[in-house]
């Protein structure tokens, strides 16, 4: 399990800086003074049909009404998936003590154990205003394909396998598509901080 366990996190270290490369390619000049150095932009997000908490079909039109910060994750996370999503959830807070209306979203990459009612239950506790959306193999791989996201479930138990994926959180707009995006190690003050900016860049 160890093994496994290290395996996975080499894996997705390797990705991340992958997928970093990858995102500081292109540049929004609108938003380019509220990056940190690894700028926005290029052909990442777009449309998605997922499903929401309520077990009803949504897009991305839905979803995506205000600053979004996004996040793949699965419920069934030992560790990383709830440490990053309370970061989010504590950075809408902040945002909202500036007067700045903003949602945290998880999107399973595990449709298998998440069920609609799972997701929320797990969007819930962590934030009243975080939206959980799962949906089927095919709806989550669509998703993930289109913010360039990584995830594999590892071999184990029936019940309690592990899933391997990228950890990266995106903000999004409702204009403008994919903004930014927050590593792992990015503080709840600093997303605010980059949201804030945006906003005021809009």
């Amino acid at each position: 399990m160890i093994r496994v366990i290290a395996s996975a996190a080499a894996l997705v270290a390797i990705v991340g800086v992958a997928a970093a490369w990858y995102f500081t390619q292109g540049s929004d000049d609108q938003f380019a003074q509220c990056s940190s150095g690894s700028i926005a932009g290029g052909d990442i997000g777009g449309p998605f049909t997922l499903v929401n908490q309520e077990g009803e079909t949504v897009t991305d039109a839905d979803v995506i009404t205000e600053p979004t910060i996004i996040y793949f994750g699965y419920t069934f996370c030992p560790d990383v998936c709830p440490i990053d999503s309370a970061r989010n959830a504590e950075a809408i807070d902040l945002l909202a003590e500036q007067g700045i209306s903003a949602t945290p979203v998880f999107i399973s990459v595990d449709p298998k154990r998440d069920t609609p009612e799972v997701v929320g239950d797990f969007a819930f506790y962590l934030h009243d205003k975080m939206i959980g959306l799962t949906g089927t193999p095919e709806q989550v791989k669509a998703a993930s394909t289109a913010y360039r996201t990584y995830y594999k479930e590892q071999p184990g138990d029936e019940e309690f396998y592990l899933v391997d994926h990228s950890t990266f959180s995106y903000l999004v707009l409702p204009e403008h598509g994919f903004v930014d995006f927050f590593r792992r190690e990015t503080t709840a003050e600093q997303m605010a901080e980059t949201v804030a900016c945006v906003v005021d860049a809009v």
